[in-house]
């Protein structure tokens, strides 16, 4: 699960983020560090860092008593960024491949619908 280069709290951070976005309610609290920890078979020490992480970016609050839970808007705002992302590092290199394989947007469509 974990890619051997990258600090795991990293990818746990991204794992979140990418759990944020893609939620549809982001009301309910971020799991405990041991509940997470135990879940990803990691040290508990590695997820407080994951969360500390995100409360330094200021995409999750700690509410006393109740745990994490995520920011009002940071879901729009890490959609944004993740799209202005993608235009500006993936499409470049996605748009360059598919002009090298030769393929046009009939075949995109084509190969979509399928």
């Amino acid at each position: 699960m974990w890619q051997g280069d990258r600090p795991i709290y990293l990818q746990i951070r991204d794992l979140i983020i990418a759990r944020i976005i893609d939620s549809d309610t982001v009301t309910a609290p971020l799991p405990s560090v041991r509940a997470l920890a135990g879940e990803l078979a990691v040290n508990p020490l590695t997820v407080a860092k994951a969360y500390q992480e995100l409360r330094a970016a200021g995409l999750v609050a700690a509410r006393k008593g109740v745990g994490l839970y995520i920011e009002p808007g940071a879901a729009a705002a890490l959609l944004e960024s993740e799209r202005a992302a993608f235009i500006a590092t993936d499409w470049p290199r996605i748009r360059r491949r598919i002009d090298r394989l030769g393929l046009t947007a009939a075949d995109l469509f084509a190969s979509a619908e399928a």
